[in-house]
């Protein structure tokens, strides 16, 4: 007999007509099959670029990791917004101290499904992390900030302990440091690079920031090949201001940072 099929509906598979009997299932079995359905789903990171390079998004009931400098933290609040958006729990453990709370309700995160952790060491965040993603939590977002990373470098174990706690309970990491930190157990590992200004304006006029573009390059993914690259540009909302003007019937945005992609 099946885990979780009681002899009532094995009974009543028994009974009935092959075809109907496939169909016929009990409350075990659906609570399965969505968790199944829910860890084989990937969950968007609002950034068009990175969702291309991931394969459709962040992995579900794993671990993904950025490293590198650029624009890390837009993706991570990007992705807390992402994740929010669509009704999920999400957790930030942030150990740069560098979220807003007002700059995050702006850029679209709904603050009433994020929970804010402000931990002291990298020791103390992915311990954070592996206990709240054991909890049920569907997203977590660890930022390690700037470099150097704030207590002793963690051991690999930690981050095999954190991989197996993404796995047996359905939730999606996300990773964000200055250097690689999860070694071999991070299902895929983008490179962020150097973000460039862009401005609008010319001469001697006054020009106005119109945002900021990034690089991204996939080094590690368990089920893609490598190497592929992608840029994202984050706009400023001058630069949207201005392309809604531009633009008869433009939507507005609330966030202050939007990204555009390209590959």
């Amino acid at each position: 007999m099946e885990p979780g099929q009681s002899e009532e509906v094995r009974a009543l598979r028994a009974a009935l007509d092959p075809a109907i009997a496939a169909r016929v299932t009990n409350g075990a079995e659906l609570v399965r099959a969505v968790a199944r359905r829910r860890r084989e789903a990937t969950l968007s990171t609002g950034v068009e670029a990175l969702d291309t390079l991931l394969g459709g998004g962040l992995a579900r009931g794993k671990m993904t990791e950025l490293a590198g400098r650029g624009e890390r933290y837009s993706i991570v609040i990007a992705a807390l917004a992402a994740a929010t958006s669509i009704g999920e729990a999400a957790a930030l453990i942030d150990l740069g101290d560098s979220f807003d709370p007002q700059l995050g309700e702006a850029a679209g995160i709904d603050l009433r499904r994020m929970l804010w952790v402000r931990p002291h060491t990298m020791k103390q965040a992915v311990m954070a992390a592996e206990m709240i993603g054991a909890t049920g939590v569907q997203f977590v977002a660890l930022d390690a900030g700037l470099p150097p990373l704030r207590g002793k470098r963690v051991p690999d174990a930690s981050w095999v302990r954190l991989a197996r706690v993404a796995e047996s309970h359905g939730c999606t990491i996300l990773v964000s440091a200055p250097y690689p930190v999860t070694g071999t157990t991070s299902e895929a590992m983008v490179q962020t690079y150097a973000a460039r200004a862009k401005w609008l304006g010319s001469g001697r006029s006054p020009r106005v920031l119109a945002g900021v573009e990034a690089r991204l390059r996939l080094e590690k993914h368990r089920h893609k090949r490598t190497g592929e690259s992608g840029g994202v540009f984050f706009s400023t909302s001058e630069q949207l201001a201005a392309s809604s003007e531009q633009v008869a019937g433009a939507a507005s945005s609330r966030s202050p940072l939007a990204a555009r992609c390209s590959l």
